[in-house]
Protein backbone atom coordinates (compact mmCIF):
# COMPACT_ATOMS: atom_id res chain seq x y z
CA UNK A 1 0.00 0.00 0.00
CA UNK A 2 2.89 2.34 0.77
CA UNK A 3 4.53 1.66 -2.58
CA UNK A 4 1.26 2.57 -4.35
CA UNK A 5 0.59 5.59 -2.11
CA UNK A 6 -2.57 4.06 -0.67
CA UNK A 7 -3.95 4.66 2.78
CA UNK A 8 -5.62 1.97 4.86
CA UNK A 9 -9.28 2.66 5.59
CA UNK A 10 -10.12 0.61 8.68
CA UNK A 11 -13.86 1.29 8.26
CA UNK A 12 -13.84 -0.62 4.96
CA UNK A 13 -11.24 -3.28 5.80
CA UNK A 14 -12.00 -6.64 7.38
CA UNK A 15 -9.88 -9.61 8.37
CA UNK A 16 -11.04 -13.14 7.50
CA UNK A 17 -9.35 -16.27 8.79
CA UNK A 18 -10.32 -19.17 6.50
CA UNK A 19 -10.20 -22.58 8.15
CA UNK A 20 -12.38 -25.57 8.93
CA UNK A 21 -15.05 -25.29 11.59
CA UNK A 22 -12.96 -27.42 13.96
CA UNK A 23 -10.00 -25.04 13.75
CA UNK A 24 -11.88 -21.75 14.00
CA UNK A 25 -11.62 -21.73 17.80
CA UNK A 26 -7.85 -22.19 17.57
CA UNK A 27 -7.31 -19.06 15.50
CA UNK A 28 -6.36 -15.76 17.16
CA UNK A 29 -9.26 -13.43 17.84
CA UNK A 30 -7.15 -10.30 18.47
CA UNK A 31 -7.30 -7.55 15.82
CA UNK A 32 -4.49 -7.22 13.30
CA UNK A 33 -2.31 -4.22 14.03
CA UNK A 34 -1.13 -2.29 10.96
CA UNK A 35 0.82 0.74 12.15
CA UNK A 36 -1.58 2.63 14.39
CA UNK A 37 -4.68 0.98 12.86
CA UNK A 38 -6.50 -2.16 13.95
CA UNK A 39 -8.29 -4.48 11.55
CA UNK A 40 -10.84 -6.69 13.30
CA UNK A 41 -11.69 -10.27 12.50
CA UNK A 42 -14.99 -10.94 10.70
CA UNK A 43 -17.03 -14.13 10.47
CA UNK A 44 -17.93 -13.42 6.83
CA UNK A 45 -16.97 -10.88 4.17
CA UNK A 46 -18.52 -9.75 0.91
CA UNK A 47 -16.49 -9.85 -2.28
CA UNK A 48 -18.07 -8.95 -5.64
CA UNK A 49 -21.51 -9.62 -4.22
CA UNK A 50 -20.62 -13.06 -2.83
CA UNK A 51 -20.56 -13.61 0.93
CA UNK A 52 -17.67 -15.83 2.05
CA UNK A 53 -17.78 -17.44 5.49
CA UNK A 54 -14.65 -18.06 7.50
CA UNK A 55 -15.30 -21.82 7.39
CA UNK A 56 -16.26 -21.65 3.69
CA UNK A 57 -19.70 -23.17 4.26
CA UNK A 58 -21.38 -20.41 2.18
CA UNK A 59 -24.31 -20.38 4.61
CA UNK A 60 -24.32 -16.59 4.80
CA UNK A 61 -24.41 -16.25 1.02
CA UNK A 62 -27.25 -18.76 0.70
CA UNK A 63 -29.27 -17.13 3.49
CA UNK A 64 -28.91 -13.60 2.14
CA UNK A 65 -29.54 -14.66 -1.47
CA UNK A 66 -32.69 -16.55 -0.57
CA UNK A 67 -33.93 -13.66 1.57
CA UNK A 68 -33.35 -11.13 -1.23
CA UNK A 69 -35.03 -13.37 -3.84
CA UNK A 70 -38.15 -13.87 -1.73
CA UNK A 71 -38.33 -10.12 -1.10
CA UNK A 72 -38.38 -9.49 -4.87
CA UNK A 73 -40.94 -12.26 -5.36
CA UNK A 74 -43.29 -10.62 -2.85
CA UNK A 75 -43.02 -7.32 -4.72
CA UNK A 76 -43.65 -8.95 -8.09
CA UNK A 77 -46.71 -10.77 -6.78
CA UNK A 78 -48.46 -7.42 -6.42
CA UNK A 79 -48.31 -6.79 -10.19
CA UNK A 80 -48.89 -10.37 -11.36
CA UNK A 81 -52.50 -9.71 -12.39
CA UNK A 82 -51.61 -6.47 -14.18
CA UNK A 83 -49.05 -7.76 -16.70
CA UNK A 84 -49.10 -10.52 -19.36
CA UNK A 85 -47.72 -13.93 -18.42
CA UNK A 86 -44.70 -13.63 -20.72
CA UNK A 87 -43.80 -10.24 -19.26
CA UNK A 88 -44.17 -11.54 -15.72
CA UNK A 89 -41.99 -14.54 -16.57
CA UNK A 90 -39.31 -12.21 -17.95
CA UNK A 91 -39.38 -10.18 -14.73
CA UNK A 92 -38.99 -13.34 -12.67
CA UNK A 93 -35.99 -14.45 -14.72
CA UNK A 94 -34.24 -11.08 -14.71
CA UNK A 95 -34.90 -10.10 -11.09
CA UNK A 96 -35.04 -13.43 -9.24
CA UNK A 97 -33.44 -16.26 -11.23
CA UNK A 98 -30.45 -14.13 -12.26
CA UNK A 99 -29.83 -13.26 -8.61
CA UNK A 100 -30.07 -16.93 -7.68
CA UNK A 101 -27.57 -17.91 -10.39
CA UNK A 102 -25.04 -15.16 -9.68
CA UNK A 103 -21.76 -16.63 -8.47
CA UNK A 104 -23.26 -20.08 -8.07
CA UNK A 105 -20.02 -21.75 -9.21
CA UNK A 106 -18.79 -21.15 -5.64
CA UNK A 107 -21.64 -23.29 -4.30
CA UNK A 108 -20.41 -26.64 -5.61
CA UNK A 109 -20.29 -29.42 -3.04
CA UNK A 110 -22.63 -27.81 -0.50
CA UNK A 111 -24.86 -29.98 1.73
CA UNK A 112 -28.27 -30.92 0.38
CA UNK A 113 -30.13 -28.75 2.87
CA UNK A 114 -28.51 -25.60 1.48
CA UNK A 115 -29.38 -26.64 -2.08
CA UNK A 116 -32.94 -27.30 -0.93
CA UNK A 117 -33.09 -23.83 0.61
CA UNK A 118 -32.17 -22.27 -2.71
CA UNK A 119 -34.45 -24.65 -4.58
CA UNK A 120 -37.36 -23.29 -2.55
CA UNK A 121 -36.87 -19.95 -4.32
CA UNK A 122 -36.97 -21.64 -7.72
CA UNK A 123 -40.10 -23.57 -6.76
CA UNK A 124 -41.82 -20.43 -5.48
CA UNK A 125 -40.95 -18.57 -8.68
CA UNK A 126 -42.40 -21.37 -10.82
CA UNK A 127 -45.58 -21.44 -8.72
CA UNK A 128 -45.85 -17.68 -9.06
CA UNK A 129 -45.61 -17.82 -12.86
CA UNK A 130 -48.36 -20.44 -13.18
CA UNK A 131 -50.35 -19.20 -10.16
CA UNK A 132 -50.11 -22.53 -8.38
CA UNK A 133 -51.03 -23.08 -4.78
CA UNK A 134 -48.35 -23.58 -2.16
CA UNK A 135 -48.75 -27.36 -1.94
CA UNK A 136 -49.26 -28.04 -5.67
CA UNK A 137 -46.71 -30.30 -7.33
CA UNK A 138 -44.07 -28.02 -8.85
CA UNK A 139 -42.09 -30.44 -11.05
CA UNK A 140 -44.41 -30.10 -14.10
CA UNK A 141 -44.05 -26.32 -13.85
CA UNK A 142 -40.24 -26.54 -13.77
CA UNK A 143 -40.29 -28.86 -16.79
CA UNK A 144 -42.61 -26.52 -18.68
CA UNK A 145 -40.34 -23.55 -17.91
CA UNK A 146 -37.26 -25.66 -18.77
CA UNK A 147 -35.50 -24.55 -15.58
CA UNK A 148 -32.67 -26.62 -14.16
CA UNK A 149 -32.70 -27.48 -10.48
CA UNK A 150 -30.13 -25.71 -8.29
CA UNK A 151 -27.52 -28.54 -8.17
CA UNK A 152 -27.66 -28.84 -11.96
CA UNK A 153 -27.35 -25.05 -12.31
CA UNK A 154 -24.14 -25.20 -10.29
CA UNK A 155 -22.78 -28.04 -12.41
CA UNK A 156 -23.73 -26.10 -15.55
CA UNK A 157 -21.75 -23.06 -14.42
CA UNK A 158 -18.65 -25.04 -13.41
CA UNK A 159 -18.67 -27.07 -16.64
CA UNK A 160 -18.99 -23.86 -18.67
CA UNK A 161 -15.99 -22.39 -16.85
CA UNK A 162 -13.98 -25.51 -17.66
CA UNK A 163 -14.93 -25.22 -21.34
CA UNK A 164 -13.84 -21.60 -21.37
CA UNK A 165 -10.52 -22.54 -19.78
CA UNK A 166 -9.81 -25.28 -22.30
CA UNK A 167 -10.55 -22.97 -25.23
CA UNK A 168 -8.65 -19.90 -24.04
CA UNK A 169 -11.73 -17.94 -22.98
CA UNK A 170 -11.00 -17.74 -19.26
CA UNK A 171 -8.40 -16.01 -17.05
CA UNK A 172 -4.99 -17.63 -16.82
CA UNK A 173 -5.23 -18.28 -13.08
CA UNK A 174 -8.16 -20.61 -13.76
CA UNK A 175 -6.71 -22.18 -16.90
CA UNK A 176 -3.46 -23.05 -15.10
CA UNK A 177 -5.35 -25.21 -12.59
CA UNK A 178 -6.57 -27.65 -15.28
CA UNK A 179 -4.44 -30.31 -16.98
CA UNK A 180 -5.43 -32.64 -19.80
CA UNK A 181 -4.65 -36.35 -19.59
CA UNK A 182 -2.70 -36.12 -22.83
CA UNK A 183 -0.26 -33.72 -21.13
CA UNK A 184 1.04 -36.51 -18.86
CA UNK A 185 3.80 -38.57 -20.51
CA UNK A 186 2.70 -41.84 -18.90
CA UNK A 187 -0.86 -41.45 -20.20
CA UNK A 188 -0.35 -40.20 -23.72
CA UNK A 189 -0.70 -43.68 -25.24
CA UNK A 190 -3.80 -44.57 -23.24
CA UNK A 191 -7.28 -44.48 -24.74
CA UNK A 192 -8.29 -41.79 -22.27
CA UNK A 193 -5.80 -39.41 -23.91
CA UNK A 194 -8.12 -39.10 -26.92
CA UNK A 195 -11.30 -38.54 -24.91
CA UNK A 196 -10.66 -34.95 -23.80
CA UNK A 197 -10.46 -36.02 -20.14
CA UNK A 198 -8.85 -33.95 -17.40
CA UNK A 199 -6.67 -35.03 -14.51
CA UNK A 200 -8.43 -34.95 -11.14
CA UNK A 201 -5.85 -34.02 -8.47
CA UNK A 202 -6.00 -35.51 -5.01
CA UNK A 203 -7.40 -33.39 -2.20
CA UNK A 204 -7.23 -33.73 1.56
CA UNK A 205 -10.60 -32.39 2.71
CA UNK A 206 -13.98 -33.22 1.19
CA UNK A 207 -15.49 -30.05 2.66
CA UNK A 208 -12.88 -27.75 1.07
CA UNK A 209 -10.41 -29.50 -1.22
CA UNK A 210 -13.04 -31.36 -3.24
CA UNK A 211 -14.94 -28.11 -3.75
CA UNK A 212 -12.00 -26.26 -5.30
CA UNK A 213 -12.18 -25.53 -9.01
CA UNK A 214 -9.06 -27.59 -9.75
CA UNK A 215 -10.83 -30.70 -8.38
CA UNK A 216 -14.53 -30.01 -9.00
CA UNK A 217 -13.98 -28.80 -12.56
CA UNK A 218 -12.26 -31.96 -13.88
CA UNK A 219 -14.72 -34.23 -12.06
CA UNK A 220 -17.73 -32.56 -13.60
CA UNK A 221 -16.03 -32.35 -17.00
CA UNK A 222 -15.08 -36.04 -17.03
CA UNK A 223 -18.66 -37.01 -16.16
CA UNK A 224 -19.97 -35.43 -19.37
CA UNK A 225 -20.43 -37.45 -22.57
CA UNK A 226 -17.68 -37.20 -25.16
CA UNK A 227 -20.06 -35.62 -27.67
CA UNK A 228 -20.51 -32.66 -25.31
CA UNK A 229 -16.85 -32.38 -24.32
CA UNK A 230 -15.76 -32.28 -27.97
CA UNK A 231 -18.18 -29.50 -28.97
CA UNK A 232 -16.41 -26.76 -30.90
CA UNK A 233 -18.52 -23.69 -30.08
CA UNK A 234 -19.50 -22.30 -26.69
CA UNK A 235 -23.13 -21.74 -27.69
CA UNK A 236 -23.50 -25.33 -28.86
CA UNK A 237 -21.78 -26.59 -25.72
CA UNK A 238 -24.18 -24.70 -23.46
CA UNK A 239 -27.19 -25.94 -25.41
CA UNK A 240 -26.14 -29.58 -25.30
CA UNK A 241 -25.03 -29.33 -21.68
CA UNK A 242 -28.35 -27.92 -20.53
CA UNK A 243 -30.24 -30.62 -22.43
CA UNK A 244 -28.07 -33.30 -20.81
CA UNK A 245 -28.44 -31.90 -17.28
CA UNK A 246 -32.15 -31.29 -17.76
CA UNK A 247 -32.71 -34.89 -18.87
CA UNK A 248 -30.70 -36.31 -15.97
CA UNK A 249 -32.46 -34.06 -13.48
CA UNK A 250 -36.06 -34.86 -14.49
CA UNK A 251 -35.61 -38.40 -15.76
CA UNK A 252 -37.04 -39.94 -12.58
Amino acid sequence: MESNRLQLNTDKTELLWCATARRQDQLPSAPLRTGTCSVYRASSVRDLGIFIDANLTMQTHVRKTVSACFAVLRQLTGIRRSVPVDTYKSLIISLVISRLDYGNATLYGLPSYLYNTMQSVLNAAARSVFRLRRFDHVTPALIDLHWLRVPECVRFKVATLVYRCLHGLAPQYLTASLHRTVEVDSRRRLRSADSELLIVPRSRLVTMGDRSFSVAGPRIWNSLPLTIRSTQSLASFKRQLKTFLFSSSFSN
